[in-house]
């Protein structure tokens, strides 16, 4: 029986055309709470780019993909940032290569500078309206999280340097910098103790390459039809798209309402 389920928001529960929860899934979000079945977010955006989430009463939130995960009073259960060391080589980087990236703390994030490649993700998620400005103390703050516009290869060279760190990517223009530690799978391990599930009783839904892991850990993973041909390849069941309320479909074919 499934105690527990884990969204993901972006192309999973808000979509990228209305950037809101559709109504009818909204819906089937209540009827979940009312059969007593928990509900989480567990998603690369930070605490303040969940406005899109319509207050939503959910249990828990698994943000910035594990660093910094929460439960409906506001209580942090696990909190984790990036070595000094890591975001001092970055900076140094950047010295010598310029390219934007945007350093999320937990009050919110700033970009060193912003490109095309920055508007085009804040007209797809409107969550990426952050400034930029001087980033020359970073390395002294609490981050959690960077994103970083990079392609594969300029990811893969950085990532070799900041070895306290991984990286993940939910589209092909940028990738998330998160610490060693933190991921979405972790981030439901806390939730499962903190609430006395198991594994066995969870269902997760997830479209990215973030997601893959949170799938692959949860009892029933669900991707979406506008997912990653491989997070599609790994999950027990593709549903139709986030704009064709793909959960509730989902729901439906597993029987749960």
């Amino acid at each position: 029986m499934i105690k527990a389920i884990f969204f993901d928001i972006d192309g999973t529960l808000v979509s990228f055309k209305t950037h809101t929860i559709l109504a009818n899934t909204l819906q089937t979000l209540h009827a979940l709470k009312e059969k007593g079945i928990r509900l989480f977010i567990a998603t690369g955006r930070g605490r303040d780019g969940l406005n899109c989430l319509e207050k939503f009463p959910f249990d828990g939130y698994i943000t910035l993909n594990g660093q910094f995960c929460y439960d409906h009073t506001g209580k942090v259960l696990y909190e984790n940032t990036i070595v000094q060391e890591d975001l001092t080589t970055l900076l140094q980087t950047l010295k010598k290569k310029k390219f934007p990236c945007g350093f999320t703390m937990q009050d919110g994030k700033i970009y060193n500078y912003r490109d095309e490649r920055v508007e085009e993700l804040h007209n797809m998620t409107k969550n990426d309206d952050q400034p930029s400005g001087d980033i020359s103390g970073m390395d002294t703050k609490s981050v959690y999280q960077i994103q970083a516009f990079l392609n594969d290869n300029e990811e893969k060279e950085l990532m070799q340097k900041m070895k306290h760190c991984t990286s993940s990517r939910w589209y092909p223009t940028f990738c998330d910098i998160s610490p060693l530690g933190g991921t979405k799978v972790l981030g439901m391990d806390v939730f499962a103790k903190q609430y006395g599930f198991t594994m066995e009783e969870t269902m997760a839904f997830g479209d990215g390459g973030n997601d893959l892991e949170m799938l692959s850990h949860a009892c029933c993973g669900v991707a979406m039809a506008n997912g990653t041909d491989a997070l599609k390849h790994a999950a027990d069941y593709v549903t139709d798209t986030v704009d064709e309320d793909g959960i509730t479909k989902a729901m439906r074919y597993y029987s749960i309402l």
